[in-house]
């Protein structure tokens, strides 16, 4: 679990730093403070093997526009992740955090283009050549004409401003993997080379999920459904929508051609209840089941990694968040999850309290973020300061 994070020079952010995390971590604070941002700097962080999660994030922001040459194709506006919306030669936004006693740092940069393949012969030959006498006459013949060549074309590039996106993936200072992605003209990104851009990593590919405040869509949840159908997790998803409505027994999706042909329907999952005979549509039950639907499938999907969700209380009455809570707790500590989420919700955090009550949260930690606009730390509340801000009725949003 990442115990601390740091965030420099990314979107509202020039520099902010959150502390004292735990298993479940609850963000507050006004609007536009940087909640889901911060969500988005974590996601990053945690996705270091592709950058699937940058298109999706900035595309739901509408931070995209329609490619000139081809108007079928959408170009990423890069310059909103920046800090001040701008991006110049040299510009450098950084994530970072300690996970398990090990740092571990995203880093996206703007270069002149080809310039970090001339820095990376440069390492390279500066890493493993430190006597010119070890290196054959014809390789260092080699090697200074490529160079050559790249420093003309980085000084063309120069005049002509041709820039790259740089993305540098750290590992304890020991293990360095990048990218660069040449950028449009008009500095952007084309949104379908990112997608296929992939990172080296160390680490196994995490199973993370985020959750919108819109919740998930049909095409997700059924990709999530189909991980855990016939196994004990579809067991505990369907204990989990009883906690919204006891007389739910069982649950499946149907038409899968048609769910896959309308992904931001609501339709296709049904359920059967134990009063009546009939399917019954999720969709006619309200958006708290289909959140906690949602809920219970992301987080059993995201075993051994992070899972974010932004306005958690969204559709859920007030009575029904402590259970919501609790399933959370259960589930996250069983299948070794860290959770994210914002809320502006007072029954929220205050449901949160009772589960910071309970003897084994401080085993794993429970805390509270409020982010504070111009302040450069998060105001961290721990599992005692929780139960007594909530039992003294004491605002902790």
């Amino acid at each position: 679990m990442f115990k601390n994070i740091k965030i420099e020079n990314f979107r509202c952010f020039k520099s902010f730093e959150l502390q004292q995390l735990g298993r479940i971590n609850l963000l507050v604070g006004e609007n536009n403070s940087g909640k889901t941002s911060i969500l988005e700097a974590i996601q990053l962080l945690c996705s270091p093997t592709n950058l699937e999660p940058l298109s999706e994030m900035m595309t739901n922001r509408g931070e995209y526009v329609w490619d000139d040459n081809d108007k079928e194709n959408r170009e990423i506006d890069i310059k909103h992740l920046f800090y001040g919306h701008e991006i110049e030669p040299k510009k450098k936004l950084s994530i970072s955090g300690i996970r398990n006693n090990i740092l571990e740092q995203l880093n996206f940069s703007i270069e002149i283009h080809l310039k970090s393949q001339l820095d990376a012969i440069n390492n390279f030959v500066d890493t493993n050549f430190n006597n010119e006498n070890k290196i054959p006459e014809d390789t260092i013949q080699q090697i200074e004409k490529i160079k050559q060549q790249l420093q003309e074309q980085v000084q063309l590039s120069e005049n002509s401003k041709e820039l790259d996106f740089c993305v540098e993936w750290v590992v304890e200072h020991d293990i360095n993997k990048g990218k660069a992605i040449r950028l449009s003209p008009n500095a952007r990104l084309d949104i379908n080379h990112l997608r296929r851009t992939f990172l080296d990593s160390i680490n196994q590919q995490e199973q993370n999920q985020f959750i919108t405040s819109s919740s998930l869509t049909t095409q997700k949840m059924i990709e999530l459904f189909d991980k855990v159908v016939l196994t004990d997790d579809e067991k505990l998803v369907l204990e989990t929508l009883q906690t919204i409505e006891p007389n739910i027994e069982r649950i499946a999706y149907v038409n899968p051609y048609v769910l896959r042909n309308s992904f931001e329907s609501r339709s296709g999952f049904v359920v059967r209840l134990s009063n009546t005979n009939q399917r019954v549509p999720i969709g006619s039950m309200g958006d708290g089941v289909w959140r906690i639907l949602g809920l219970a499938l992301a987080i059993v999907s995201a075993k051994d990694g992070v899972l974010f969700v932004d306005e958690i209380d969204t559709g859920l009455h007030f009575t029904a968040m402590s259970d919501m809570w609790k399933l959370i707790w259960k589930t996250a500590k069983r299948l070794n999850v860290q959770v994210f989420a914002t809320t502006h919700n007072s029954d929220c955090w205050k449901s949160l309290a009772s589960i910071a009550s309970e003897e084994d949260a401080a085993e794993d930690g429970i805390s509270i973020q409020r982010i504070e606009k111009d302040k450069n730390t998060a105001v961290s509340f721990n599992e005692r300061e929780i139960i007594i801000a909530a039992e003294r009725e004491i605002e902790v949003r």
